[in-house]
């Protein structure tokens, strides 16, 4: 495993990043124990998870991805582990129970932190933007927690270009800290949401990037490939990837990936996440894994670079514009 620093900060994390989001859901909490293990046997560092998981998940209050690593990290060394988590969705009911305000910031944070048995978080994330609180608000309650010592970092996910450097410009402003991530949602199939503006505003501010879905939605496997049967699979319920099942430029990266692979040795999955790893403004995709079998799987990314020749084949067949 290599470790990269996020950002500009000094901060080095594991070049992959386990995501929690199945955990409780469409993981056991057996198997995600085991798959928190593996990963750090094999020298993962970065575990990102958020409030809300898996609040959507019938007859889960949320919380349950956060309580599940706190039990794990029992008996570990936590300071070798970079602990992310997010806030910003909705815990409750109550009219204060989601946001980006001081309130729901300040209680967020002391409900995760005894969800994970941890008296600070490494990366506090804002999940989203919330438009109804001034960026100087949020900003300042983070700045807040950040001095009190019980959040390292601070970093955002699903900002829109114009928020993100609105937010920056109010850390400049008010010399309140700053986001020093960006978690946006990028992938071969999904490359627009993320290139059209925001990778020129990591660029230029210096911001870590630690992508979600890198594998979208499992279609970057290989598994869904022209004439699979996506019975039973978590495509079947994803009309976004029955859409690239059956459009050529779906199929066209599919085919890039797998001669890509075939020639590198590889699967067609960690060719996925080498594109991104390839890319000098990524610091470390997100991969989920339901099982240990699955995450060895992706652990064939570690490590794993792709040439010159094999990006622009890549870019190519997955190019938007």
């Amino acid at each position: 495993m290599e470790y990269r620093r996020l950002g500009s900060t000094g901060l080095k994390v594991s070049e992959l990043c386990l995501g929690t989001m199945t955990f409780k859901w469409t993981s056991s909490e057996r198997d995600s124990h085991a798959t928190l293990s593996a990963f750090a046997d094999a020298g993962g560092t970065f575990i990102d998870t958020a409030d809300v998981y898996t609040r959507w998940a019938p007859g889960n209050p949320g919380g349950t991805a956060e309580a599940l690593i706190g039990d794990w990290l029992r008996g570990r060394a936590r300071d070798q582990f970079v602990i992310a988590t997010k806030c910003r969705g909705a815990m409750g009911s109550g009219p204060n129970d989601q946001g980006a305000s001081r309130l729901h910031i300040v209680s967020a944070l002391e409900a995760s932190l005894r969800r994970l048995g941890t008296d600070y978080v490494d990366l506090y994330q804002i999940h989203s933007a919330d438009y109804d609180t001034p960026p100087e608000e949020t900003l300042r309650a983070l700045d807040d927690l950040v001095s009190a010592g019980k959040v390292r970092y601070v970093g955002c996910s699903n900002y829109p270009a114009w928020w993100l450097m609105k937010s920056l410009w109010a850390s400049e402003r008010g010399r309140l800290i700053r986001f020093e991530c960006l978690q946006p949602h990028y992938n071969l199939m999904n490359r627009a949401e993320f290139e059209r503006e925001l990778a020129h505003v990591v660029a230029d501010q210096k911001l870590g990037v630690i992508p979600y879905s890198p594998l979208a939605g499992g279609f970057l496997t290989g598994k869904y490939a022209a004439g699979a049967s996506i019975e039973g699979t978590r495509g079947a319920s994803s009309a976004r990837v029955k859409g690239w099942i059956d459009h050529p430029r779906g199929q066209s990266v599919l085919a890039a990936l797998g001669a890509i692979a075939t020639r590198n040795g590889k699967n067609i999955a960690a060719t996925a996440l080498a594109w991104q790893l390839s890319n000098p403004l990524i610091t470390a995709p997100i991969i989920g894994a339901n099982t240990v079998e699955q995450l060895n799987t992706l652990l064939g990314a570690v490590g794993y670079r792709l040439n010159a020749s094999d990006m622009a084949a890549l870019n190519d067949a997955s190019k938007w514009e």
